[in-house]
């Protein structure tokens, strides 16, 4: 696409009418905000589609629509929805040729593929197995699908038998499960003896009815595909002859709860070879594969120290005829989260946190040469057609927001092409807290930065309690984006200040920085947050310490326990009015044989609680609860299995058996988070009311 084009006027999807601000942000306005996602581009640049999800707030139902935009047309017409009303639609992909749809929906009782016109139509079935479709890859050639179903591993390609044996478990009379190893639980769901395990199926024709049978691939693997929880579509992918897929699998056998070492495997899509292992010689985790468009390389991320998972992600790139691999940008501190690769394999767009932001970046494949092509915000998706880019971008002050570019006019400095409203033209009466980077020196005189949101009715001269966030991970950040569970705007809009800081262990600052938490989860970190606290208040005069609560989840939740131990000054008084602590860990040691993913306990502590107890006791907030003084909120999530329900419980115990003011929220069908609408009302209804109480607003 021409830069000309790139520049066309904005095109919003409604007509926006002008509002005097009047109010903050508040969280009804949060989980009602239309939120934007996963752009597709056709291969000539010139059809968008993407995603939009709308939320009927009085049933708590969420319907995802498509929608889509001609980028060559210079009238001012918005995005038109394609998908019909009343259907609820993921996954979707183009045909090579741009002008087919595909998508999963559960519109007849389970996840299946569907394809409509592009340009909008009657969605038609394509398929029509006995179990749900869980993601999917479209071959090159547009003629099958690789798929992903949770199955039995006996049923080989019946999927039915995998049905039937869901059906007999549901109508035994004993309830009771015997399992022989780990893991029995991950995340937020029990196993249940099934596998992700990826099928292969010709599409039927125009007119035929849905496919019922597949084939099996790469059923010799005992790993997931995709990856548990999270992996997607994205974990695999086709080769552009269509002979193979290549998959990341983690093959551990017995020690899959406490080893990362996560493998790429070619996988025959059109017989039954057996699977190869691509990347044997890597005993850490190597995922995201993508292929040139010629075939001939194989681009994927790698990490180089087994057991982290947070390790920096390596670009690599893989010679497919000789099985070479090497590094193409060692010199490149920062760890890209996706890959897409230029038509002539020449570059790879990526994004990567970057120094409290999410910039999207060009890497030269011959020589690593990095430059960061668009930065101000997070990248939270992008795809690549030619020389256009489609990316969602959000910030600290608004959602995801679609944008169009030349990839040449980004380079230059070129201007995006906004394509749907930011989070202030949907709600014009809503005025956002204005934020700020700040840095200061910390732990070892290192520099550390942060972030200073304003309240929404901010007045010169005026103060101002604070609401002091601490982020989880704890190798993460709380940088400039946006988020739908702790979003700054949510306090920023109650009249509150707002202080995040990124402490050591935080990501986008180099891995060394992220590697120093590791062992030190009290120390540095404390120190940070400490120093930030001070340096923050000495620079902005609007922060009224005297009126500070802290928060944090899972490891912020962890400090929350920590500092309550520990953060006093010399008379021994606490610069915190209250504490909230989300689904924090209140036991070092028992979070050690409790929690399902043993690789992050094991790492973070140097071994396992048995091998190492000493490490396990050296910031363990349990130790010190009888210095604790100030009043706590505890919120935890039954189905939490990362942080279990006995750290939240343990820690109300606590503060009751102290006679701390304390109170206790718990959601019995949540886990880490807080996903459902009208519990995340609640959330930040009861945290808000907290702090009113012991700072006003």
């Amino acid at each position: 696409m021409s830069l000309r084009l790139a520049l066309l006027p904005l095109c919003l999807l409604v007509a926006l009418p002008a509002a005097a601000q009047t109010r903050g942000l508040d969280v009804r306005d949060l989980v009602q905000l239309d939120r934007v996602s996963s752009p597709l581009l056709s291969d000539d640049g010139r059809l968008l589609v993407f995603a939009q999800r709308a939320l009927d707030f009085d049933s708590g139902k969420a319907e995802t629509a498509l929608y889509a935009r001609n980028l060559l047309t210079r009238d001012m017409a918005p995005p038109r929805r394609i998908t019909p009303e009343g259907w609820n639609v993921n996954s979707a992909t183009l045909s090579p040729d741009g002008q087919t749809l595909y998508f999963l929906s559960g519109r007849n009782g389970s996840s299946q593929l569907y394809a409509m016109p592009a340009t909008g139509g009657e969605p038609r079935q394509l398929t029509d197995v006995a179990v749900d479709i869980g993601s999917y890859q479209l071959s090159p050639d547009g003629t099958r699908i690789a798929f992903s179903a949770d199955t039995f591993g006996e049923c080989g390609a019946d999927l039915a038998c995998t049905k039937r044996k869901h059906a007999e478990a549901a109508d035994a009379k004993s309830t009771g499960v015997v399992y022989d190893q780990l893991f029995v639980r991950h995340w937020d769901t029990w196993r249940d003896g099934t596998r992700s395990r990826l099928f292969v199926a010709e599409l039927p024709a125009a007119g035929a009815a849905p496919v019922t049978t597949v084939r099996a691939a790469g059923h010799a693997l005992e790993g997931d595909i995709p990856s548990k929880p999270f992996g997607g579509a994205e974990d695999y992918v086709w080769s552009p002859d269509g002979r193979t897929l290549v998959a990341s699998v983690k093959v551990a056998g017995a020690a899959e709860p406490w080893s990362t070492n996560f493998d790429l495997y070619r996988i025959d899509a059109l017989g039954d070879a057996a699977p190869v292992n691509l990347t044997a010689d890597n005993p850490a985790w190597d995922t995201g594969p993508v292929f040139s468009d010629d075939g001939a390389t194989l681009f994927y991320r790698a990490m180089k120290r087994p057991g982290f998972e947070a390790d920096r992600y390596a670009l690599m790139a893989l010679d497919v005829a000789s099985g070479a691999a090497r590094e193409i940008a060692p010199d490149w501190d920062r760890s890209p989260s996706s890959v897409a690769p230029s038509a002539d394999g020449s570059a790879l767009y990526v994004a990567a946190q970057d120094t409290g932001e999410y910039p999207l970046f060009r890497v030269d494949v011959a020589s690593g040469e990095v430059t960061k092509l668009l930065a101000d915000g997070t990248v939270s998706s992008f795809v690549v057609a030619g020389d256009t880019v489609a990316l969602t971008r959000n910030t600290i002050d608004s959602g995801d927001t679609l944008y169009t570019a030349s990839l040449q006019g980004l380079e230059t400095g070129a201007a995006l092409r906004q394509i749907t409203p930011t989070a202030a033209e949907r709600l014009p009466d809503v005025a956002f807290g204005d934020y700020e980077q700040f840095s200061f020196k910390g732990a070892g005189n290192a520099t550390v930065y942060g972030y200073v949101v304003k309240p929404w009715n901010y007045q010169e001269g005026q103060t101002y309690p604070v609401a002091f966030l601490i982020h989880g991970g704890p190798q993460g950040s709380f940088g400039n984006g946006w988020s739908y569970r702790w979003n700054p705007q949510t306090y920023a809009g109650q009249g509150y200040a707002v202080v995040m800081i990124d402490f050591h262990g935080s990501t986008g600052y180099g891995q060394a920085f992220t590697d120093a938490i590791s062992g030190d989860w009290g120390g540095k970190p404390l120190e940070d947050l400490q120093k930030g606290w001070a340096a923050a208040q000495q620079q902005y005069a609007f922060l009224d310490g005297d009126r500070a609560c802290a928060l944090g989840a899972s490891y912020g939740g962890y400090m929350i326990n920590w500092i309550a131990g520990n953060w006093f000054d010399r008379q021994g008084n606490s610069p915190w009015k209250c504490l909230v602590n989300h689904d924090g860990v209140f036991d070092t040691r028992s979070m050690g044989y409790v929690t399902e993913e043993l690789w992050f306990t094991e790492w973070e502590n140097g071994g396992t609680p048995f091998d190492q107890p000493s490490n396990y006791e050296r910031f363990n907030p349990v130790n010190h609860v009888a210095n604790w003084k100030v009043p706590m909120l505890v919120v935890q999530g039954e189905k939490d299995y990362r942080v279990p329900v006995d750290q939240g419980l343990s820690t109300f115990t606590a503060l009751q058996r102290k006679g701390i003011e304390s109170k206790l929220l718990y959601f019995p069908d949540e886990n880490h988070w807080v996903l459902q609408p009208h519990n995340s009302v609640l959330w930040h209804d009861t945290v808000n009311a907290w702090l009113r109480q012991y700072i006003g607003r």
